[in-house]
């Protein structure tokens, strides 16, 4: 599906000479309009990739595949999506290898979960958990949109990850796993329970509440690694003759990225040699858990999203509801 001549059927990137995006599936007899005039797809279909076709307007269009990151950002989406650089970001610092078994927990509209397939590979696996039936059906076809159809190594389970993770991996037997997630240390037993000695976690989280429970959370479990914190910028560069410099727009914060690693059984983490300053934490020495638990979704971050819109993504991949 990824190489050859354009058929019907492929998903096509059109780029005008102003650099806007347009994208399009191929078929047979269809129309492609614009202001700017229009053209069949009849003229593209059959051609390599890298053509270009020209509007009855005379624009010309430049015709390719998307790639990934092209299609993750133009995808109908319910929840917001990961973006491609901390989706890499993601891949990379959690080494996820050809062959490996992964978990991830808030699979959203399915983009982080189409760069975790291209890293385990048709080898690999990958066991994605989302507690909301909706956004799990505009996941499936978002996915199966991109590859084609059911991926080989890809499950779905609808549900909460403490409820459905110890009954579909046995105790040390997950090799990474990945939460996007309000609540990620409401977690921590069941994935601690289900990784290989060794193994990673990693978090998604949008806000340094967020950031701060967790990392806390984790070193009162005792079983894990001293989790290391980041997040990713992006700035593009204009190149135009010999005005190159930093574009006015850039990709800033998305969100924050926790990682750390499951020690063996029986083992306790070494205690931390720097001392923290004074004042990080309350006079009782640890961040009060319950209070922070009163915080509510709005509060942590998370944005509504209404049930219309849902409805709308989900005929826009195919996942329409079956009536009762």
């Amino acid at each position: 599906m990824r190489r050859g001549p354009l058929r019907e059927g492929d998903k096509v990137q059109l780029t005008d000479p102003r650099g806007k995006l347009f994208t399009i599936t191929l078929a047979a007899g269809a129309q492609f309009h614009t202001h700017r005039g229009y053209f069949t797809h009849d003229d593209i279909i059959g051609q390599p990739e890298g053509s270009v076709v020209r509007s009855t307007a005379g624009t010309e269009y430049l015709a390719l595949r998307p790639l990934l990151s092209d299609y993750v950002l133009s995808m109908p989406r319910g929840a917001q999506v990961v973006y491609p650089k901390d989706a890499g970001q993601i891949v990379a610092m959690a080494d996820i290898y050809p062959g490996a078994r992964v978990v991830e927990a808030g699979v959203g509209s399915g983009a982080l979960t189409m760069s975790l397939l291209r890293a385990v590979g048709d080898g690999g696996s990958l066991h994605s958990i989302e507690r909301r039936e909706d956004f799990a059906a505009i996941a499936r076809g978002n996915v199966e949109g991109q590859f084609g159809g059911p991926h080989p190594a890809w499950q779905l389970s609808v549900g909460d990850l403490s409820d459905v993770l110890p009954t579909v991996a046995e105790p040390g037997t997950v090799d990474r796993v990945v939460l996007d997630m309000l609540a990620p240390w409401e977690n921590l037993e069941a994935v601690a329970t289900a990784l290989a000695p060794g193994g990673v976690l990693i978090v998604y989280v949008a806000t340094t509440t967020q950031l701060s429970r967790v990392a806390e959370d984790l070193r009162l479990d005792g079983r894990y690694t001293e989790p290391e914190a980041f997040e990713t910028m992006v700035r593009g560069w204009h190149l135009e003759g010999l005005a190159v410099r930093p574009e006015h727009r850039m990709i800033g914060h998305t969100g924050f990225l926790l990682t750390t690693r499951r020690m063996a059984d029986g083992v306790e983490a070494p205690t931390r040699r720097r001392r923290p300053a004074k004042g990080n934490y309350p006079e009782d020495g640890h961040v009060d858990a319950p209070v922070l638990g009163e915080w509510s979704a709005e509060d942590l971050g998370e944005r509504p999203i209404s049930a219309k819109k849902v409805r709308r993504v989900r005929r826009d991949v195919g996942q329409a509801p079956t009536a009762e």
